[in-house]
């Protein structure tokens, strides 16, 4: 193990939500002294602090600036700057925000103080601290950090049973919207989806419990066979006759608009990844993206009869 290594920096936390709780209580499962940590509730402070083992509430954010060698700033996005700002920085403290799409730039007046900066992104999402905690050890990480630092946050990560990802300060936007993409998106697409049960008569409880296996069992799929592998339904067969169908259905539905565009959007999406399966002709990639690129269902039909 390396010296680095052996010498654990000792850690503060500014910010005391469902993050700067998640992330100091994993660090400090995994042996790291987290000193100290503040928060706009010091009631918030006091509850975190109280579960981690000589770990002190500060009501004044400096107190973790002057207590710790890393200084984690897990604030919401908008107040990085703020605390950046506001604090007395010193050469040979290390401060390192949380945000995902925020580079290491949002921490410039520390940097101008003499302070090493970073960011540091875990790929994760926060609905629960306990869930979060738990999820922390193997998760990915965004790392962006020069020198010693990078070096420093990179066996952090280690010492979590995590992967460090190095993502650009100017890469940071693009990174976070995948991550919505993946983590927050998908929950909008089982909303839209049990929006349909919803107009069969069916309840919301009982559409999400009955669409999540499906949606479990197609990333299962991915996760074993590859994207492309894992594809199935109407496009991945080129059955142009059943999306036709479907938007028919959901062009006749009631307040449905944002459904069908969604639908029209994702399948013509979704066709580059049928096509690398092997399932979809030329001809029928064709014939789909005209269905789903049509302005209304009327038309698809005359299309489609054409």
């Amino acid at each position: 193990m390396s010296s680095m290594r052996e010498a654990r920096p000792a850690l503060g936390f500014i910010g005391a939500g469902k993050v700067g709780s998640a992330l100091a209580l994993a660090l400090a499962d995994a042996g790291y002294a987290v000193v100290a940590v503040a928060s706009s509730k010091l009631a918030a402070a006091r509850a975190l602090a109280a579960r981690i083992e000589g770990c002190a509430a500060a009501a004044d954010p400096q107190s973790v600036v002057d207590r710790a060698d890393i200084v984690f700033v897990t604030t919401p996005d908008a107040a990085i700057r703020k605390v950046a700002s506001e604090r007395r920085w010193r050469p040979g403290v290390a401060v390192v925000h949380t945000s995902g799409s925020e580079g290491r730039d949002a921490l410039a007046a520390a940097a101008a103080a003499g302070a090493a900066t970073a960011s540091l992104h875990p790929l994760l999402a926060f609905a629960e601290v306990e869930a979060a905690r738990r999820g922390l050890r193997g998760a990915f990480f965004a790392v962006e950090a020069e020198g010693p630092l990078a070096e420093r946050l990179n066996a952090l990560v280690a010492d979590l049973g995590g992967t460090p990802l190095a993502v650009r300060g100017a890469d940071k936007a693009l990174y976070h919207a995948a991550a919505v993409f993946a983590g927050n998106y998908v929950l909008a697409l089982l909303k839209l989806a049990s929006d349909l049960w919803l107009n069969l008569g069916f309840d919301r409880e009982l559409a999400v419990s009955a669409l999540l296996p499906l949606m479990r069992g197609a990333l299962a799929n991915a996760e074993g066979q590859g994207l492309a592998a894992a594809l199935s339904g109407p496009i991945a067969r080129g059955d142009a006759a059943t999306v036709q169908r479907h938007i028919e259905a959901l062009a006749a539905t009631s307040g449905s608009m944002a459904l069908l565009d969604a639908y029209r959007c994702l399948g013509r999406a979704t066709l580059p990844l049928a096509a690398e399966g092997g399932g979809l002709t030329p001809a029928a990639a064709t014939a789909l993206r005209d269905l789903l690129s049509a302005p209304d269902p009327s038309l698809e039909r005359k299309q489609t009869k054409a």
